[in-house]
């Protein structure tokens, strides 16, 4: 859980008082007082932090703090709405500007700007620059920019936006405006673009630890997806979770069965009408939907913090996105689990449709004899070959067995300390070894010299299967020693030991003459062939089924819980707010830790300030005080 422990002394007093008199914090996390520091100061900064490390309050308390406007570039309309409304609640004056608004939305918005009262406009990248919202703030005398998901604005980023680019112009219209760039995976290679992009000078740098020990990550072999899918919201039963399919027919199958078993689930895709999309949308930000089956379409504008699970159905095509997703769980530092099913196809699935993407635009391109069509397709082979690559590091964190809270945060360039983080499913024991792994990958290997290297993996898994595959007896492999030699597996099973191999670097995956992938030996395969080198691999477990959801040392009256819960619900339904906004999980805890029974009790618990308190304090204390007479009343 994140420490929200009181800052150490030396802090700036008035932006603590702010913050615990607008949001009832009594601390801050890591580098959050440095950023807000430096947005104070007008600072041009770059800030990394992971999802639920608190970027939002760090572009949030300097106007505060300074008294002045300052703008938040968001991408997202329902991701503003979510927060001017969470701001409003605390009593802080926030507008959002949008397309979605009606002429008097818009009105009201701009005569709260030009009345000087407003601290923080939201708004998209595409409206930020016209020329109306230009004179708008130009008018309000803003000065500082706040860039939310800044890594949309890089080529090398995993969410690269065009219209994120012409955000480095900002410092061309407002004289001496400071830009600070907020986002929450960002690897070196990212992080300089985005300097260099947005045209920050000597910009303070501030990259938090991308760990989250409150998440317990699981990587699993996909066998049979739906039951596979069940065992593990078994454990999250009326709990908020979220799972990413690659298509859309698959997010309205998966979500179908899902209904099936009881489950009160929905679908999201892009493809869906606005309507639809926007009421799946609100429907689980306010409690009436337990599990959403989408694309990556839906995530970045859901600012829900108590989502107890993620699964992925299939590989993410990058690790950015494996984290940026699976940090959609637990935002409120409560544990959560997210549990990855994957398979060999995937990762050439997304080749595919990467591929199938540039020879679009290609297609759609001209030569008009100026040097520019050269530049333009110099320029998407570039990107093509990039996302190539952070599919290659996505499909090697599938294979490798080992720690996963180690293997993400060496991914973004830091180490983790400690042997084992107890919160994977590597560490916790749950990945279970063939005893005879080597004899396994010489079966494996064998069959791909018989087959003199000129197959891919696929052809491989059908001769050591035994298959009567129209190209398997074409080719007369029927005839060869290894023909049937895993006929006790399915082939699933084959093909996920063909890519632990490959991963382990065992054997290569190469293109024929042809373009087509072939599966060829190496010095390690021989040496494992001649008995020089042991072998691990790992097998398909049934632990996940048995598994516990994640670690919770946190100890509390679950049943007040739930009661402060339906109160929640209940304010939140007559406000037309989503129920996060009233309280998060975390305060629903504290609550029913604490169990305070008068309004002034309510001042120490987190996350209730001092509007909260006036406005809440006597509703829910007096929740915790009925339930605990009628505990105390003998029956």
């Amino acid at each position: 859980m994140l420490d929200l422990s009181a800052a150490p002394p030396g802090r700036d007093s008035n932006m603590l008082a702010a913050i615990r008199r607008t949001w009832g914090y009594d601390g801050l996390r890591p580098m959050q007082a440095e950023a807000i520091q430096a947005g104070i100061d007008r600072r041009d900064s770059l800030v990394v932090l992971p999802t639920g490390g608190g970027k939002s309050l760090c572009y949030q308390v300097p106007p505060l703090v300074a008294e002045r406007t300052d703008v938040v570039v968001s991408p997202l309309i329902s991701l503003m709405k979510d927060q001017v409304d969470g701001l409003r609640e605390c009593g802080y004056p926030a507008v959002t500007m949008h397309s979605g608004q009606t002429p008097g939305e818009q009105r009201a918005a701009e005569e709260m700007i030009a009345s000087g009262k407003c601290r923080l406009v939201l708004v998209s990248p595409e409206r930020v620059l016209t020329a109306r919202f230009i004179r708008l703030m130009q008018m309000a005398r803003v000065s500082t920019f706040a860039i939310d998901e800044a890594h949309c604005i890089s080529h090398w980023g995993h969410d690269f936006r065009p219209e994120y680019r012409r955000l480095g112009g900002l410092k061309d219209r407002f004289a001496d405006v400071s830009v600070h760039a907020y986002t929450a995976t960002a690897t070196e290679r990212v992080r300089e673009d985005i300097k260099r992009q947005l045209g920050l000078r000597d910009p303070l740098v501030l990259v938090g630890c991308f760990d989250r020990p409150n998440l317990t990550y699981r990587i699993v072999p996909r066998e049979k997806l739906r039951d596979q899918v069940l065992s593990v919201l078994r454990r999250h039963r009326r709990e908020a979770a979220i799972i990413y399919c690659v298509s859309r027919r698959e997010t309205e199958a998966l979500a179908a069965h899902l209904r099936s078993e009881g489950i009160r689930a929905a679908y999201y895709h892009a493809g869906m009408d606005p309507e639809p999309r926007r009421l799946t949308q609100d429907q689980f930000s306010n409690e009436k939907l337990d599990v959403v089956v989408a694309t990556v379409a839906f995530g970045m504008g859901i600012d829900r913090s108590d989502v107890r699970c993620v699964i992925h159905a299939a590989m993410p095509k990058s690790v950015e996105h494996y984290q940026q997703e699976t940090g959609r769980a637990g935002r409120d530092g409560l544990p959560a689990e997210c549990v990855l099913f994957h398979s060999g196809a995937d990762s050439l699935k997304w080749r595919m449709l990467l591929d199938r993407s540039r020879d679009e635009t290609l297609e759609g391109m001209t030569d008009n004899g100026d040097g520019s069509y050269a530049v333009a397709r110099e320029t998407l082979e570039a990107a093509h070959a990039a996302q190539c690559e952070l599919i290659e590091h996505m499909r090697r964190l599938c294979l490798t067995n080992a720690c996963r809270h180690r293997l993400l945060s060496a991914y973004f360039g830091q180490t983790l300390a400690g042997e084992n983080c107890g919160a994977c499913d590597v560490c916790l024991g749950e990945v279970e070894r063939h005893q005879e792994a080597t004899v396994l990958a010489q079966k494996i290997l064998s069959c791909v010299a018989r087959v003199e290297e000129r197959f891919g993996a696929g052809h491989v898994a059908d001769v050591l299967l035994g298959s009567t595959a129209e190209a398997v007896l074409r080719c007369g492999h029927d005839k060869l020693s290894t023909y049937g030699l895993l006929g006790d597996l399915p082939k699933r099973a084959i093909s996920h030991q063909i890519d632990q191999l490959l991963a382990q670097e065992l054997l290569e995956r190469r293109s024929n003459d042809r373009g087509l992938p072939i599966l060829k030996l190496n010095a390690a395969s021989w040496e494992v062939l001649r008995g020089k080198r042991s072998v691990f691999l790992p097998r398909p477990s049934s632990r996940i089924e048995t598994a516990t959801p994640g670690r919770d040392s946190v100890e509390f009256d679950r049943e007040l819980f739930e009661e402060l819960r339906q109160l929640r619900r209940k304010i939140a339904e007559e406000r037309g707010l989503a129920p996060f906004l009233i309280f998060n999980d975390r305060t629903l805890r504290d609550i029913a830790t604490k169990r305070p029974r008068t309004r002034s009790a309510m001042r120490t618990i987190h996350g209730v300030g001092d509007r909260k308190l006036e406005d809440l304090g006597d509703a829910f204390s007096r929740c915790v005080d009925d339930f605990l007479r009628a505990r105390e009343t003998p029956r």
